[in-house]
This record gives C-alpha cells, structure tokens and sequence, in this order.
C-alpha cells in the first residue's frame, strides 16, 4: 500500500509512522525550574546525535514544562530507562501542572547532578548531564511552523550505576534498555551481536572521510 501521511492513515485506523521508525530509546528528561520544583518527564523522540563533544537532543510537542525549564535555566539531565525503571518511567508521564514534581508523584528518588543544578532518577542505571546547545521550533518542508520542539543539549558528565560495568563497558543486556515502538507499545532489548566495519585491503583507495 501506499499512502500521503499529509492527508490521511492510508485507511489504517492510527497512523504507522511511529511504529516504522521504531525502536526508539526513551528520552527520561529531568529538569530544576527557575522556582526550585524538579520536573521529570519522557520523551519518545530522542536519540544521540553527535559524539566529540557528545550531544543529544529531544523533541517535545509543544512547549511543556521539560522545555520551559531548560530555557530558563540552560540545564537537564537525561535518565536510563532501564526495565526496573518501567512503572516510575509510566507514571512520570502523567500530565500535572509545573507546580507538581513527577519525582514525588512517581515515587522516585532523586540525586543530585555534579556539573549541572538538575536532579538525576537516583536509581536509574546511568544519567547524563546535559547543557544547553540549542532550542528551536521545528518547521516543514514548507518552513511552516510544527509545534514541535527541538532541545539539542552537551553532555558534561556522565553517571552509571557501577553494577552495570562489566570488564570496561556499560552493559546493556544487564540493564534492560526500554524502548518506544508505536501506538502505546514499549520493548525491551533483544538479541546483542558485535558486528565490526569491513576493512579494505591497504592497497584500497580510502575515502577521505568515513562516518
């Protein structure tokens, strides 16, 4: 079948698009305001975007308390969503005012951040500490504006949980990552494989630039 996604659902029910652009990681955003309330909250659109330095971002529909407070204040942290994290991750997601921290309607414990004023999940298997880059609305291919938000943010410090280490590396099979299909399916991680670039012979021609 094939459809425009501007006009309708192809005659489906609910729209595929987050179903096809799936697995996604879950954004745990936490967040101080300028008044001092911690605020936590999950975003399905998110994803690592730059490494040297290292840098993610998040999109919000609409300008919710996470972006206000990033705003105000230029800081955030994003929590690992591992899956002991589930039910806190589920019930932060619940819409309140700003005046309501999502960590005490969660029952979550918080932790202080070191390089930022943000609070971190204290029992996540790792956070990072970000720092503003950049804010903007996300516009069409028509330059229309969406509604949509985009934090793109530089991690300044990293924290995980030591029981997840394992000879050097973060180990996610351990952790369980989360992720976000569509509709209102999540997963867990899968099958792991290593699997390794092909290496041309050293009398190849290179490419000036390899991603």
């Amino acid at each position: 079948m094939f459809f425009d996604p501007r006009q309708d659902n192809g005659g489906l029910p609910h729209s595929p698009f987050k179903a096809l652009v799936a697995p996604r990681p879950i954004g745990w955003i936490s967040t101080r305001s300028a008044e001092g309330v911690a605020n936590l909250a999950p975003y399905s659109f998110f994803n690592a975007v730059a490494s040297r330095p290292d840098m993610v971002m998040f999109s919000s529909a609409g300008w919710k308390d996470s972006v206000e407070n990033i705003r105000a204040t230029g800081e955030f942290a994003c929590n690992y969503v591992g899956r002991d994290m589930i039910a806190g991750m589920n019930a932060s997601s619940a819409e309140v005012g700003p005046q309501v921290s999502e960590f005490d309607l969660a029952g979550l414990e918080m932790a202080e951040c070191r390089m930022i004023a943000a609070p971190r999940v204290k029992a996540a298997p790792a956070a990072l500490e970000c720092r503003v880059a950049k804010i903007f609305e996300i516009e069409d291919a028509d330059g229309n504006a969406s509604g949509h938000f985009m934090v793109i943010g530089q991690v300044v410090g990293i924290h995980i949980d030591d029981a997840y280490i394992r000879n050097g590396r973060f180990d996610a099979a351990a952790a369980g990552p989360v992720t976000r299909l569509g509709y209102m399916d999540y997963g867990h991680l899968g099958e792991m494989f290593e699997l390794f670039r092909p290496r041309l012979p050293e009398s190849a021609d290179k490419p000036a630039h390899q991603g």
